[in-house]
């Protein structure tokens, strides 16, 4: 059997849309990571369950089963989006903190917007905060900070 280059053309865009058809729905599936943060002498692990967006719901994000789509009177915290371009998964995360006051120092409202990039063939996850105000701002200096941590696909999901 032999090909000429429009049938090697068909074939390779078939391969092409079977493969874009298998990240989308691998996107669309839950994802669950095993996370570990070290800062100095501390140690944080921790669960991250990513839940794509749907028709019907907006994309979610969980830290050992807590919501970070949350509100009360301290302030809001929102996840904007969630994207998954392979191998990559991107996340922007905004929070808003209201005017606040604490052992007597009183703290303008403030804000942390997050960027994390997570690298699934790695398990390097960089996340770049930038402060503006608040008790952060007054406490951590406002600005952007980049971390790094390890998350590792939890082979139980």
């Amino acid at each position: 059997m032999s090909f000429n280059r429009s049938s090697m053309r068909l074939h390779l865009l078939v391969l092409i849309a079977i493969a874009f058809l298998h990240q989308t729905a691998s996107a669309a599936e839950e994802l669950v990571f095993e996370c570990k943060r070290t800062e100095k002498d501390f140690t944080e692990e921790y669960e991250m369950k990513l839940v794509p967006a749907s028709k019907s719901s907006k994309a979610k994000i969980f830290l050992d089963g807590r919501d970070l789509d949350r509100s009360d009177s301290n302030g809001t915290q929102v996840v904007k989006s969630i994207q998954f371009v392979p191998p990559q998964i991107v996340i922007l995360i905004d929070t808003r903190f209201e005017p606040e006051s604490l052992n007597g120092v009183s703290y303008s409202a403030g804000t942390v917007s997050t960027l994390l990039t997570l690298n699934q063939s790695t398990g390097k996850l960089k996340k770049v905060e930038t402060i503006r105000g608040g008790i952060l701002g007054s406490n951590l200096g406002d600005g952007t900070r980049i971390s790094e941590e390890t998350c590792l696909p939890n082979k139980a999901h």
